[in-house]
């Protein structure tokens, strides 16, 4: 069993050979240095998952060593090594970046230990990495599909402006991924490990989202109890994301545009001037120079946010672009459900090409998801399709309304929820777990969706 690779550099070639053997001994592959010379090659040569070094060698200093592999190689620790150890030694070892400070003679037990922490702690670093990519990936461009023209040129732009201070507009229909496009320019920015604030605006009532956003102090209405920081606050030196910004009433819009300008706000119910450094995204699927026309939007506040416009283009106009989404789609619902990954068939991919999306890539996205919890096969084919879609029946075309909108993403979770109802017989509990939700989601559900047992037992004559 290999341990891992080590390097061992000593100029007591005797204790350098005796030492090695043990360490091969304890399963680990060795390769050892003798001069400093020998122990840079060995390290140019190739990665180690952990140094060791006196830090006497001859003429040359151990502390070279370790500059050279936290240079070369920042994420391999080092263990050094002495027979004439003193505190400030030790203190300066670890200050230089020494994983640890051993003392000669070495006890066989202290010195394994001490490596097994070490590559410990280079695993969990590593693990650390590893999960950074993956958010990288979840939440970064490269979690945006398409290779549609339109597509391109926005790839471009959020590299262009992902690291700059410069306040940036997303507009687009409903489910077009404007949060996605935010949390790339996000991930992409010198901000990337600072906070990402994302706001729903339109979620909210003026009074509740003023406080969403600035904060209040105790006291300031019925019900704050205590202090609360704003959104605003939570997003010091990293980015806020402001959904669905055209809901804003007029006093709100007046308090953005001074945020927006300086920076600067106070709580509700508060004196205090807090400032801070936060970059800021907005987001609408409305068309806000229209609304600025018609007098529900300040015309300085709309050229203020307007500084970089990303116009996300709706699925309908992207249609080369379906097939990536949809086996995009397919292969994370495959992964996440469990199930084996299928194939759609061209019958399929035709009749969702055909189809307007109303609800974009959102809606796509549930399509997909239905046919792959419900479906048997191991093809898509139609019959695993919403009815309107496989049957080329009426679409809507041109711009939806939100009732309009509503309805089209609620229908296929409705539909994916009933025909896992009806498969399990109405048992709830092994409905959910098929769908896997817990039993209260799956409750909230079929009430909001208008799921009751006996309305369906009714209709089919139960």
């Amino acid at each position: 069993m290999n341990r891992g690779a080590l390097l061992l550099i000593d100029d007591d070639r005797r204790l350098l050979e005796s030492m090695a053997d043990w360490l091969r001994e304890q399963g680990f592959e060795m390769d050892t240095a003798a001069t400093y010379a020998d122990a840079l090659a060995a390290i140019d040569r190739r990665p180690h998952d952990l140094v060791l070094t006196d830090i006497r060698l001859g003429e040359d200093d151990g502390f070279d060593i370790l500059k050279h592999v936290r240079t070369r190689s920042p994420e391999t620790p080092v263990i050094m090594i002495t027979g004439y150890g003193t505190v400030d030694w030790a203190v300066e070892a670890i200050r230089a970046g020494a994983f640890d400070f051993l003392t000669k003679p070495l006890i066989d037990e202290e010195l394994e230990l001490a490596i097994d922490r070490a590559l410990n702690q280079r695993k969990v670093v590593e693990e650390n990495q590893n999960l950074k990519a993956q958010l990288d990936m979840r939440f970064g461009m490269e979690n945006i599909v398409g290779n549609d023209h339109r597509m391109r040129r926005i790839y471009d732009m959020i590299d262009s402006v992902a690291d700059t201070k410069a306040t940036i507009l997303i507009t687009g229909e409903s489910g077009t991924g404007k949060s996605m496009v935010a949390r790339a320019i996000h991930r992409r920015s010198g901000r990337r490990d600072k906070p990402f604030v994302e706001v729903a605006c339109g979620a909210l009532p003026e009074t509740l989202l003023e406080s969403e956003l600035f904060g209040h102090v105790a006291g300031a209405f019925t019900g704050a109890v205590g202090e609360k920081m704003g959104k605003f606050k939570q997003a010091d030196t990293g980015t806020i994301f402001l959904d669905e910004i055209s809901t804003a009433s007029p006093g709100m819009q007046v308090k953005l545009l001074r945020v927006l300008q300086d920076l600067e706000f106070e709580q509700v119910g508060g004196t205090k001037t807090f400032t801070v450094d936060s970059r800021v995204i907005l987001a609408t699927n409305e068309d806000l120079s229209k609304a600025v026309e018609e007098g529900r939007f300040r015309q300085d506040l709309y050229y203020r946010i307007n500084v970089i416009n990303i116009e996300l283009p709706p699925l309908r106009d992207r249609i080369s672009d379906i097939p990536l989404l949809a086996n995009h789609f397919l292969a994370r619902a495959a992964e996440e459900s469990g199930k084996p990954m299928r194939t759609i068939s061209e019958q399929a991919m035709t009749a969702m090409q055909r189809f307007s999306w109303p609800g974009n890539v959102r809606e796509l996205q549930n399509v997909i998801e239905r046919a792959v919890l419900l479906g048997k096969g191991a093809t898509i084919g139609l019959e695993d399709l919403p009815q309107a879609m496989a049957s080329g029946g009426p679409v809507p075309v041109g711009p939806v309304g939100d009732n309009t909108l509503k309805e089209s993403l609620e229908a296929p979770e409705r539909q994916i929820i009933l025909d896992v109802l009806e498969m399990n017989n109405w048992n709830r509990n092994a409905t959910a777990e098929t769908l896997g939700i817990n039993r209260t989601t799956l409750y909230k559900k079929m009430k909001r969706l208008g799921l009751e047992e006996s309305r369906y037992a009714t209709k089919q004559g139960r």
